[in-house]
């Protein structure tokens, strides 16, 4: 059976027992252990076609990932297909649009816009693949200024169920256009995404962090801003435990810490006007603060670049009023989130809040907060702690939460259901149904 795999398939085919096949069945985050039944490795879309067909021919299953940000432990007995070496980029400038292969990184992609005085709609770091990203619905640090990276998709390439190359427009099939666009990978596999660019002269951004003690002057700070802020400036507060490794200088070696993340679109005067609230805080011990090359987005929140296994919850809120923010700040002290490495809270809003009528399954949001908490794992010791630190805080802020999450923020093996309204949800099982009836693919939270 996977003799006969590797036989059609120009990339390399790992199976257990094959040396290499662990390191290339784990995921990004590791803290899910992947029990496929192999690895393709694929070299274009001529390969995933050969997959997809040989998966069918044989009754089994196709999980998609190019290096596997938001694993699942439900993969067992499946066959991990890794898009990480198909990275093309090929950004169109005079269209405002890239062409990007599944396999490729939002910093390939930031990196060729840049060149032409353009961006898209990037997270919080670059590493993440702009295909995964988007099919999440996709919350970018320009989120409020342009809404939901999905809801700029121009087109998506892919192969269906029975294994047929398709270019999928709002125009060739709008159902499942829309279900690719916030909806997850149920229902066919992305071999390469045409996203909308946005011009991007002038990027102010940085981080401002201050010793865990001024996190309530600074949650004030941060509501204050938030609640007239423009929709071109982003802020994010967090909560933070530093860890005390060597690789950190004194101070922030095991230190306990808030910070303000921002960017504004536009430029320095102006968005030092709109922060200054900040600057009256003192004790402040980093501040990067400055015009920032967009390319450099990525390096505003000091994310590890390297994989990490992680357990991460996340609620969208519908405010963060006095007693939310006192809540809050109850719930994550005192004085250390530890054992979670940080607790965040994002302001929304803006162009997410707008209702579209061409809108994917991603849709909008109504909330104006998210606060997303997440635990690095170095050791499986620390599983329960971090489990049980989340959970407190989520009951906590259960009187402020609504009953939706972001599809792109859920935890392992969180349901897909906990990210849509009803009726999203009913129309996302029909068209499962119909594109895909034999559950060919097993995407990372599958729709049931």
């Amino acid at each position: 059976m996977i003799n006969d795999l590797r036989q059609v398939v120009r990339g390399r085919v790992l199976t257990a027992g094959d040396e290499g096949f662990d390191r290339a069945r784990e995921p990004w985050d590791g803290a899910i252990d992947q029990r496929v039944l192999a690895v393709v490795e694929a070299e274009d879309a001529a390969d995933v076609a050969a997959v997809v067909r040989h998966a069918s021919l044989y009754g089994l299953s196709i999980a998609t990932q190019p290096n596997g940000h938001a694993p699942s432990s439900g993969f067992e007995g499946a066959i991990l297909l890794r898009t990480s070496r198909m990275r093309a980029v090929h950004v169109r400038p005079e269209e405002r649009v890239a062409r990007v292969e599944a396999g490729a990184s939002w910093q390939e992609v930031l990196t060729a816009a840049a060149k032409h005085g353009l961006t898209g709609l990037a997270g919080s770091t670059g590493a993440v693949s702009v295909t995964g990203f988007v099919l999440g619905g996709g919350l970018s640090w320009f989120a409020r200024k342009h809404g939901f990276a999905a809801n700029h998709v121009v087109a998506f390439e892919v192969v269906d169920a029975q294994g047929e190359h398709l270019r999928v427009t709002a125009d060739s099939d709008p159902d499942l256009f829309w279900a690719l666009r916030g909806g997850g990978g149920d229902y066919a596999i992305v071999t390469a995404v045409e996203i909308g660019l946005f011009p991007a002269p002038e990027l102010f951004g940085g981080r401002i962090m201050w010793p865990a003690a001024r996190a309530a002057e600074v949650l004030a700070a941060f509501r204050e801003v938030t609640r007239t802020a423009p929709d071109e400036l982003t802020l994010w507060f967090s909560l933070l435990q530093l860890p005390p490794i060597p690789e950190l200088p004194e101070p922030l070696r095991g230190l306990s810490a808030v910070c303000l993340d921002a960017t504004y679109l536009g430029g320095e005067a102006e968005a030092r006007e709109l922060l200054a609230r900040f600057d009256a805080i003192p004790g402040a011990i980093v501040d990067t603060r400055g015009m920032l090359p967009v390319e450099r987005l990525g390096e505003i929140c000091m994310e590890p670049t390297d994989p990490t296994p992680a357990l991460v919850t996340s609620h969208l809120l519908t405010d963060l009023d006095d007693r939310a923010a006192a809540t809050l700040l109850a719930a994550t002290g005192p004085g250390t989130v530890a054992p979670l490495t940080f607790v965040m809270v994002r302001h929304l809003g803006g162009a997410l809040a707008v209702e579209r009528a061409d809108a994917g399954a991603c849709g909008h949001l109504t909330e104006k907060y998210q606060v997303h908490a997440a635990g690095m794992l170095p050791w499986p010791e620390l599983a329960g702690p971090i489990k049980e630190r989340q959970a407190s805080i989520a009951r906590a802020l259960a009187p402020y939460a609504s009953d939706r999450k972001a599809f792109t923020f859920l935890g392992h093996d969180e349901p897909a259901d906990a990210a849509f309204p009803v009726e999203t949800y009913a129309r996302l099982r029909r068209i499962k149904s119909r594109r895909d009836p034999l559950g060919t693919f097993r995407s990372n939270h599958p729709v049931r």
